[in-house]
């Protein structure tokens, strides 16, 4: 698990500290894209009603999948 954590920092899908609803997936993807997380909020809740059901699938994934942003070291 720590590897796809690694390819997926490395790719910047990361799910931000700030910014989060839920999870973050939705920030985390916008801020890769170089989208709000509104606009990116509002994309998959259109796909959602194009493709029915599969977000709700993917979303859970994908929460596990991305790792959460790292901070700076605490002293």
């Amino acid at each position: 698990m720590n590897a796809v954590h690694d390819t997926m920092a490395r790719q910047g899908l990361v799910r931000p500290r700030d910014g989060r609803m839920l999870g973050g997936v939705c920030a985390g993807l916008g801020r890769r894209f170089g989208l709000d997380p509104w606009i990116a909020r509002l994309l998959f809740v259109v796909i959602l009603f194009l493709i029915p059901g599969s977000q709700i699938l993917v979303y859970p994934i994908l929460w596990i999948l991305m790792p959460s942003e790292q901070t700076g070291p605490t002293w």
